[in-house]
Protein backbone atom coordinates (compact mmCIF):
# COMPACT_ATOMS: atom_id res chain seq x y z
CA UNK A 1 0.00 0.00 0.00
CA UNK A 2 1.32 3.60 -1.11
CA UNK A 3 1.37 6.10 2.25
CA UNK A 4 -0.58 9.20 0.63
CA UNK A 5 1.61 11.99 0.70
CA UNK A 6 0.53 15.72 2.11
CA UNK A 7 1.32 18.81 0.90
CA UNK A 8 0.91 22.04 3.14
CA UNK A 9 -2.80 22.60 2.25
CA UNK A 10 -3.19 18.79 1.57
CA UNK A 11 -6.19 17.36 4.18
CA UNK A 12 -5.09 14.59 6.45
CA UNK A 13 -6.91 10.90 5.01
CA UNK A 14 -9.35 9.84 7.07
CA UNK A 15 -7.68 7.92 10.25
CA UNK A 16 -9.72 4.35 8.83
CA UNK A 17 -7.52 4.30 5.95
CA UNK A 18 -4.08 3.62 8.28
CA UNK A 19 -2.25 0.65 7.39
CA UNK A 20 -3.70 -2.52 8.85
CA UNK A 21 -2.25 -4.71 11.92
CA UNK A 22 0.79 -6.85 11.31
CA UNK A 23 3.13 -4.56 9.31
CA UNK A 24 5.65 -1.98 10.74
CA UNK A 25 3.01 0.64 9.37
CA UNK A 26 0.50 -0.57 11.41
CA UNK A 27 -1.50 2.49 11.77
CA UNK A 28 0.55 4.82 10.03
CA UNK A 29 -2.17 7.45 8.09
CA UNK A 30 -0.10 9.52 5.96
CA UNK A 31 3.62 10.99 5.50
CA UNK A 32 4.72 15.17 5.24
CA UNK A 33 2.76 17.89 5.48
CA UNK A 34 4.85 19.75 8.14
CA UNK A 35 3.41 20.85 11.80
CA UNK A 36 1.68 24.16 11.93
CA UNK A 37 -1.23 24.66 14.37
CA UNK A 38 -3.94 24.19 12.00
CA UNK A 39 -2.71 21.24 10.56
CA UNK A 40 -2.19 19.63 15.03
CA UNK A 41 -5.37 21.18 15.63
CA UNK A 42 -6.88 19.13 12.49
CA UNK A 43 -5.43 15.68 13.53
CA UNK A 44 -6.16 15.59 17.10
CA UNK A 45 -9.67 16.18 16.18
CA UNK A 46 -9.70 13.05 13.75
CA UNK A 47 -7.70 11.34 16.48
CA UNK A 48 -4.27 11.50 14.77
CA UNK A 49 -1.14 12.58 15.77
CA UNK A 50 2.47 12.93 14.75
CA UNK A 51 5.19 10.49 15.35
CA UNK A 52 9.01 10.05 13.67
CA UNK A 53 12.78 9.57 14.44
CA UNK A 54 15.12 12.36 13.02
CA UNK A 55 15.58 11.96 9.50
CA UNK A 56 12.08 10.77 8.75
CA UNK A 57 9.24 12.97 7.29
CA UNK A 58 6.62 14.09 9.89
CA UNK A 59 4.49 10.68 9.58
CA UNK A 60 0.62 10.17 11.06
CA UNK A 61 -0.48 7.95 13.19
CA UNK A 62 -4.25 6.33 14.12
CA UNK A 63 -3.42 2.97 15.77
CA UNK A 64 -5.64 0.22 16.56
CA UNK A 65 -6.07 -0.45 19.06
CA UNK A 66 -5.46 2.56 20.89
CA UNK A 67 -4.98 3.08 24.62
CA UNK A 68 -6.95 4.98 26.64
CA UNK A 69 -7.12 6.14 30.46
CA UNK A 70 -10.96 6.57 31.53
CA UNK A 71 -10.37 9.00 34.40
CA UNK A 72 -12.94 7.23 36.39
CA UNK A 73 -10.53 3.81 36.36
CA UNK A 74 -7.74 5.65 37.04
CA UNK A 75 -5.75 3.12 39.59
CA UNK A 76 -4.47 5.19 42.30
CA UNK A 77 -1.86 2.55 44.53
CA UNK A 78 -1.71 2.47 48.23
CA UNK A 79 1.59 3.84 48.18
CA UNK A 80 0.78 6.70 45.48
CA UNK A 81 -2.11 7.65 47.17
CA UNK A 82 0.02 7.95 50.53
CA UNK A 83 2.80 10.14 48.44
CA UNK A 84 -0.38 12.15 47.39
CA UNK A 85 -1.82 12.86 50.93
CA UNK A 86 2.05 14.17 51.91
CA UNK A 87 2.41 16.00 48.78
CA UNK A 88 -0.81 17.82 48.78
CA UNK A 89 -0.36 19.39 52.67
CA UNK A 90 3.35 20.12 51.79
CA UNK A 91 4.31 23.47 51.68
CA UNK A 92 7.24 22.51 49.27
CA UNK A 93 5.51 20.64 46.95
CA UNK A 94 2.85 21.82 44.21
CA UNK A 95 1.28 21.00 40.71
CA UNK A 96 1.95 24.12 38.24
CA UNK A 97 0.05 24.08 34.99
CA UNK A 98 1.75 25.35 31.72
CA UNK A 99 4.69 27.68 34.31
CA UNK A 100 7.53 26.12 32.07
CA UNK A 101 6.12 24.47 28.88
CA UNK A 102 9.62 24.73 26.91
CA UNK A 103 12.03 22.89 29.92
CA UNK A 104 8.91 20.07 30.84
CA UNK A 105 9.05 19.12 26.58
CA UNK A 106 12.62 19.35 26.24
CA UNK A 107 12.82 17.11 29.40
CA UNK A 108 10.60 14.43 28.15
CA UNK A 109 12.85 14.63 24.81
CA UNK A 110 15.77 13.56 26.91
CA UNK A 111 13.91 10.62 28.32
CA UNK A 112 13.32 8.17 25.93
CA UNK A 113 10.87 5.51 26.01
CA UNK A 114 11.86 2.40 27.69
CA UNK A 115 13.24 0.13 25.28
CA UNK A 116 13.66 2.83 22.54
CA UNK A 117 17.33 3.93 21.57
CA UNK A 118 16.88 7.55 21.32
CA UNK A 119 13.93 10.03 21.31
CA UNK A 120 10.81 10.60 18.51
CA UNK A 121 10.70 14.45 20.59
CA UNK A 122 12.70 16.10 17.71
CA UNK A 123 13.59 19.63 17.24
CA UNK A 124 11.10 19.98 14.88
CA UNK A 125 8.50 18.80 16.99
CA UNK A 126 9.55 20.84 20.57
CA UNK A 127 9.41 23.52 18.55
CA UNK A 128 5.95 23.03 16.84
CA UNK A 129 4.34 21.69 20.23
CA UNK A 130 5.62 25.24 21.90
CA UNK A 131 4.01 27.13 19.27
CA UNK A 132 0.63 25.01 20.20
CA UNK A 133 1.60 25.58 23.77
CA UNK A 134 1.16 29.25 22.41
CA UNK A 135 -1.70 28.56 21.03
CA UNK A 136 -3.60 27.27 23.70
CA UNK A 137 -3.86 24.00 22.52
CA UNK A 138 -0.52 22.33 24.58
CA UNK A 139 -0.17 22.35 28.00
CA UNK A 140 2.33 21.10 30.62
CA UNK A 141 1.43 19.41 33.89
CA UNK A 142 4.58 20.22 36.38
CA UNK A 143 5.64 18.46 40.06
CA UNK A 144 7.90 20.69 41.97
CA UNK A 145 9.61 20.43 44.82
CA UNK A 146 11.53 22.76 46.83
CA UNK A 147 11.62 25.28 44.04
CA UNK A 148 12.60 22.54 41.77
CA UNK A 149 10.92 20.69 38.85
CA UNK A 150 11.74 17.33 39.22
CA UNK A 151 8.73 15.63 37.10
CA UNK A 152 5.67 16.48 34.81
CA UNK A 153 4.01 15.69 31.46
CA UNK A 154 2.82 17.64 28.62
CA UNK A 155 -0.42 16.56 26.60
CA UNK A 156 -2.53 18.44 23.78
CA UNK A 157 -6.16 19.21 25.04
CA UNK A 158 -9.19 20.44 22.52
CA UNK A 159 -12.12 21.10 24.30
CA UNK A 160 -12.99 17.88 26.93
CA UNK A 161 -10.43 15.85 24.56
CA UNK A 162 -7.17 15.41 26.02
CA UNK A 163 -4.53 13.74 24.27
CA UNK A 164 -1.23 12.49 26.56
CA UNK A 165 2.01 12.83 24.78
CA UNK A 166 5.04 12.09 27.17
CA UNK A 167 6.30 12.46 30.59
CA UNK A 168 9.42 12.82 32.68
CA UNK A 169 10.54 11.96 35.89
CA UNK A 170 13.71 13.24 38.02
CA UNK A 171 12.35 11.95 41.47
CA UNK A 172 10.45 8.37 42.69
CA UNK A 173 6.48 9.18 41.51
CA UNK A 174 7.07 12.46 40.11
CA UNK A 175 5.39 11.85 36.73
CA UNK A 176 2.50 9.48 38.42
CA UNK A 177 1.88 12.87 40.57
CA UNK A 178 1.87 14.54 37.73
CA UNK A 179 -0.49 12.50 35.76
CA UNK A 180 -2.80 11.94 39.04
CA UNK A 181 -3.13 15.76 39.05
CA UNK A 182 -4.41 15.71 35.31
CA UNK A 183 -6.87 13.38 36.24
CA UNK A 184 -8.10 15.61 39.40
CA UNK A 185 -8.05 18.17 37.15
CA UNK A 186 -10.20 16.34 34.45
CA UNK A 187 -12.86 14.75 36.91
CA UNK A 188 -13.40 18.44 37.69
CA UNK A 189 -14.16 19.73 35.09
CA UNK A 190 -15.37 16.61 33.48
CA UNK A 191 -13.24 15.26 31.25
CA UNK A 192 -13.95 11.78 30.87
CA UNK A 193 -10.61 10.31 29.18
CA UNK A 194 -6.92 10.85 28.25
CA UNK A 195 -5.87 9.63 25.19
CA UNK A 196 -2.56 7.76 25.76
CA UNK A 197 -1.89 6.34 22.55
CA UNK A 198 0.12 3.39 22.53
CA UNK A 199 0.20 0.59 25.16
CA UNK A 200 2.92 0.50 27.62
CA UNK A 201 2.73 -1.28 31.06
CA UNK A 202 3.04 1.62 33.29
CA UNK A 203 0.13 3.05 32.03
CA UNK A 204 -1.72 -0.14 32.07
CA UNK A 205 -0.79 -0.22 35.62
CA UNK A 206 -2.49 3.36 36.25
CA UNK A 207 -5.71 1.91 34.50
CA UNK A 208 -5.26 2.82 31.33
CA UNK A 209 -6.49 -0.02 28.79
CA UNK A 210 -6.94 -0.62 25.15
CA UNK A 211 -9.99 0.18 22.98
CA UNK A 212 -10.64 -0.71 19.41
CA UNK A 213 -9.87 2.63 16.94
CA UNK A 214 -13.66 2.74 15.67
CA UNK A 215 -15.22 3.22 19.43
CA UNK A 216 -11.91 5.76 20.41
CA UNK A 217 -12.97 7.79 17.06
CA UNK A 218 -16.92 7.96 18.01
CA UNK A 219 -15.85 8.84 21.53
CA UNK A 220 -13.78 12.22 19.81
CA UNK A 221 -17.21 12.96 17.46
CA UNK A 222 -19.12 12.55 20.96
CA UNK A 223 -16.75 14.81 23.00
CA UNK A 224 -17.23 18.62 23.35
CA UNK A 225 -14.56 20.46 21.69
CA UNK A 226 -15.50 23.91 21.79
CA UNK A 227 -15.80 23.98 25.56
CA UNK A 228 -12.59 26.46 27.06
CA UNK A 229 -11.33 25.09 30.37
CA UNK A 230 -8.78 27.72 32.23
CA UNK A 231 -5.89 25.47 32.82
CA UNK A 232 -4.56 25.97 36.51
CA UNK A 233 -4.41 23.73 39.19
CA UNK A 234 -6.57 24.22 42.63
CA UNK A 235 -5.19 22.07 45.47
CA UNK A 236 -8.94 21.21 46.03
CA UNK A 237 -8.88 19.30 42.99
CA UNK A 238 -7.14 16.39 44.84
CA UNK A 239 -10.08 15.45 46.38
CA UNK A 240 -11.47 14.31 43.07
CA UNK A 241 -8.59 11.27 43.42
CA UNK A 242 -7.60 10.82 46.60
CA UNK A 243 -10.55 11.41 48.85
CA UNK A 244 -12.55 9.69 45.35
CA UNK A 245 -15.11 12.59 44.86
CA UNK A 246 -17.25 13.12 42.39
CA UNK A 247 -16.67 9.64 40.27
CA UNK A 248 -18.04 10.19 36.67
Amino acid sequence: MQIPWLEADTPLPPPESAQNLGTSLAGLVAAGGGLSVSRLREAYQQGIFPWYSQGQPVLWWSPNPRMVLHTREFKLHRSLKKTLKSFKTDSKCEIRFDHHFSDVIHHCANSPRQGQPGTWIVAEMISAYETLHRAGLAHSIETWVDGELVGGLYCVAIGNAVFGESMFAHQTDASKIALAALVAFSRAHQISWIDCQQNTKHLASLGAREMPRSEFLQMIRETNLEVMHAWHFDSSYWDWVVAEKGML
